[in-house]
């Protein structure tokens, strides 16, 4: 039976990585998969999913009025199977909208198809982007992809910062950008909104991933 997928993690996680890698797999046993990714995300260039160790892909972009069930039923003939995908990658679910993510749903249970969804799941005040939220209630199966805070211990929150590095309390849920705008921190030091330095360490010793 197929299933929805979704990976979760705060920001510089490795999510797209794992994606690309998993896509990989798959074509180099010869099968055939789709990947989409947000049109918000303009980050390197709109319609490619590129990991910051350097991989990339083209992607199809979905846009808030994309019917996601829609343009994956388009991209095969469904009589004969032919060129039917083998599994479908999404990155940036987060920016999912509630119709898209029971669309997802659907490419599984009706068409049959995989689907692997990877993104954020909360924002830079600690709530959760709406895709994610229904990612969490409706996906098969859940995964959690770890980065760590400056101490050490594992990474579950994310701050964003000014051009100073100075943490912003308020402002738009979604700004997109990478290092230079989010950190991510364990739950400890975002509540405090602790940043760390290179130079410091946990006083409690913690090893990586420590909960």
């Amino acid at each position: 039976m197929s299933k929805l997928y979704f990976t979760y993690s705060a920001m510089n996680a490795g999510k797209s990585t794992l994606l690309l890698q998993a896509s990989y797999n798959y074509a180099e046993r010869g099968m055939r998969t789709l990947l989409y990714t947000a049109a918000l995300d303009n980050r390197t260039k709109v319609g490619e999913i590129s990991s910051r160790i350097g991989l990339k892909a083209e992607a199809f972009v979905f846009a808030a009025d994309t019917d996601l069930f829609e343009h994956v039923a388009n991209q095969y003939d469904r009589e004969t199977g032919a060129k039917r995908p083998d599994c479908i990658f999404f990155d940036e679910a987060q920016f999912l909208s509630e119709e898209q993510v029971w669309q997802l749903c659907r490419v599984a249970d009706e068409l049959r198809i995989p689907v692997m969804c990877y993104g954020l799941r909360t924002d830079f005040q600690g709530r959760l982007f709406p895709g994610s939220r229904l990612l969490l209630a409706w996906a098969d199966e859940l995964r959690e992809a770890r980065t760590i805070c400056w101490c050490g211990r594992k990474a579950s929150m994310v701050v964003r910062i000014d051009h100073d590095g100075k943490i912003i309390d308020e402002g738009d849920q979604v700004v997109i950008g990478g290092e230079e705008s989010y950190v991510s921190l364990c739950r400890k030091h975002w509540a405090s909104k602790d940043l760390g330095d290179a130079d410091r360490s946990d006083p409690q010793g913690d090893l990586p991933f420590d909960v």
